[in-house]
C-alpha cells in the first residue's frame, strides 16, 4: 500500500451491512462518514481507493449500482457508508422514492453521523440536481463537504474554475465545508487529503 496513507487507512477494513430500508439500518456503534452524489459519480471506486482496496464497494458503469447504503467499518474505529446515488438511476419510481425516504431518513437523522461527503464529477461540475441535494442538507443542518471525483479526466486547467464554482456553490450553505477536495480513484490524487479530512472523527461518538 502507497506510503502516502495514513495509518488508520492501512487496516483492515469489512463490510458491516446493507440497509435498503429504515428497519434494516445497523445499530449506531462508531462514528460514521457517508458518501454520496450523482448515480455513477463514483463513490464505490472513492470508497475503495480510500483504503486502497480494490473491490471491497462494488462498482459498476451502470447508473444507480448501488442499492442499498452499504456500511464498512475500517480498523475498528470507523464506519464508511457508500449510499446510493441522487438523480438519473435506471430504476422504476416507486424505487428511487424508496431510495430517496432511505436516504434523507439515514442524513438526517443518524446520531454519529459526522460529515457527508458529497461527490461531484469534474467531468460535469456542479449541477442542478447536486445544488438541490446540498440545499436539502443545509436546511437539516447536516454538515458536508464537496469531493470532486474522476479529475484525471478533465485537463488540469479546467479544475480550477470548476474549484472556484463549487467554493462559491458551498459559500451558499451554512452547513458547506469551505475547503473543497479534487480526487481521482485512478490516479489517487487527493487521497491523502481526503484522509486527512476524515480523520478528526474517528473516535468522535
Amino acid at each position: 500500500m502507497s506510503e502516502a496513507f495514513l495509518p488508520l487507512f492501512r487496516k483492515p477494513c469489512e463490510f458491516m451491512a446493507g440497509a435498503s430500508t429504515l428497519e434494516s439500518l445497523p445499530v449506531v456503534t462508531h462514528p460514521e462518514v457517508a458518501f454520496i452524489g450523482r448515480s455513477n459519480v463514483g463513490k464505490s471506486s472513492l470508497v475503495n481507493a480510500l483504503i486502497g482496496q480494490k473491490s471491497l464497494a462494488k462498482t459498476s458503469q451502470n447508473p444507480g449500482a448501488t442499492k442499498q447504503l452499504n456500511f464498512f467499518l475500517l480498523g475498528e474505529k470507523l464506519m464508511l457508508v457508500d449510499m446510493p446515488g441522487y438523480g438519473f438511476a435506471k430504476v422504476s419510481k416507486a424505487k428511487k422514492s424508496d431510495w430517496d425516504h432511505l436516504i434523507r431518513h439515514y442524513l438526517c437523522g443518524r446520531p454519529n453521523l459526522k460529515r457527508t461527503f458529497v461527490l461531484i464529477d469534474a467531468r460535469r461540475g456542479v449541477m442542478k440536481v447536486d445544488e438541490e441535494f446540498m440545499q436539502m442538507l443545509n436546511e437539516a443542518a447536516v454538515n458536508f463537504q464537496l469531493v470532486f471525483t474522476k479529475t484525471d479526466s478533465v485537463p488540469d486547467e479546467a479544475l480550477p474554475p470548476l474549484i472556484a464554482h463549487a467554493q462559491e456553490v458551498a459559500a451558499r450553505n451554512v452547513a458547506a465545508h469551505p475547503e473543497i477536495l479534487a480526487t481521482s480513484s485512478l490516479t489517487k490524487a487527493g487521497i491523502r487529503d481526503l484522509q486527512e479530512a476524515i480523520m478528526p472523527f474517528v473516535g468522535a461518538l
